[in-house]
């Protein structure tokens, strides 16, 4: 079987864990690296929550490299309230077995794209600080890169009214993103959100009868009790999982070809998408856009996923 490239560049994050160990249940995957940065929580702990995954499903010879600690521009703000001041709170995970590469998360990005012999698709499901600097100081790895598959923005926002946080937490390097001219696909909070952790997925998921599966369980669990307390959800919108989901199923999507801008000036709206569904701008097109998810054949994917461990 052809082994599509990938590198995750993530901030786990309840949903980038779980986003992690769908990617390493799939054969139709070949991850190359992860890179991390801060988002849901500071860099040093979403780089030893990579770790900590990485142990539970036995990625032992992926390089996990610590990336951007900062935006580009803005000062950095976390997500505690959703994720907990680990960034992973719920289940109690061992101390990772070993440490960060000595290699920025950025550099890693950039290596891996020009020693590989196949296009990659990068995976970013935190602040796209890594992706935006990687382009900067290496333009040139574009030639190599076949697809960026990301989970952030949306037509509306869950960190302002507007902005999603992915994007909010560094709108400069979105842009950066989104002018690149690479193909796009984009998981926002129109489509995240139909993909719900129930209590009844969550029933699902712990009958199945391994470590890994009671772990992402517990994960659920913590996930759903915040976004019941912060946003009044019946379950948790597992964002991240989308972007691999994609990779491996995409007939579960529905997408769009769209035109999508990133705000970084407005006082009230920096870090909004502008969505342009129905191309009244006349933008050149430059994402797909996800639209509907087939719901029932997503936590298929997932299930099925979970009972390989």
């Amino acid at each position: 079987m052809s082994q599509r490239k990938i590198i995750l560049d993530c901030d786990p994050g309840h949903d980038d864990a779980i986003a992690i160990i769908l990617a390493a249940a799939r054969p139709e995957l070949e991850i190359l690296g992860i890179t991390t940065v801060s988002g849901n929580a500071e860099i040093e702990k979403t780089t030893d929550n990579a770790l900590k995954i990485c142990d539970l499903v036995s990625l032992h010879d992926v390089i996990v490299s610590k990336g951007a600690s900062e935006p580009i521009v803005r000062l950095r703000e976390n997500a505690p309230g959703i994720h907990g001041e680990s960034g992973l709170d719920g289940p109690e995970l061992p101390e990772p077995s070993r440490s960060w590469s000595d290699e920025h998360g950025v550099d890693t990005i950039i290596r891996l794209v020009k020693e590989s012999k196949e296009p990659v698709t990068l995976v970013p499901t935190g602040p796209l600080t890594n992706i935006g600097l990687a382009l900067t100081k290496a333009p040139e790895i574009k030639d190599n890169i076949e697809e960026i598959v990301l989970m952030g923005g949306g037509t509306i926002g869950n960190w302002t009214p507007s902005a999603e946080f992915n994007i909010w937490a560094d709108p400069e390097a979105a842009k950066k993103v989104f002018d690149s001219g690479l193909p796009i696909a984009v998981m926002g909070l129109d489509i995240t959100h139909q993909a719900l952790a129930t209590k009844d997925v969550i029933h699902q998921v712990n009958q199945i009868d391994n470590k890994v599966a009671k772990i992402v369980g517990e994960l659920l669990v913590f996930f759903a009790s915040t976004y019941k307390e912060m946003f009044d959800f019946d379950g948790a919108p597992v964002h991240d999982v989308l972007a691999v989901a994609y990779l491996v199923a995409p007939e579960l999507f529905k997408m769009k070809a769209v035109n999508i801008a990133v705000e970084t000036k407005g006082e009230f709206t920096a870090g909004t998408t502008l969505v342009d569904l129905h191309g009244v701008t006349g933008r050149k097109i430059n994402a797909k856009f996800g639209m509907e998810l087939d719901v029932e054949g997503f936590w298929q994917l997932m299930i099925e996923a979970l009972k390989k461990y």
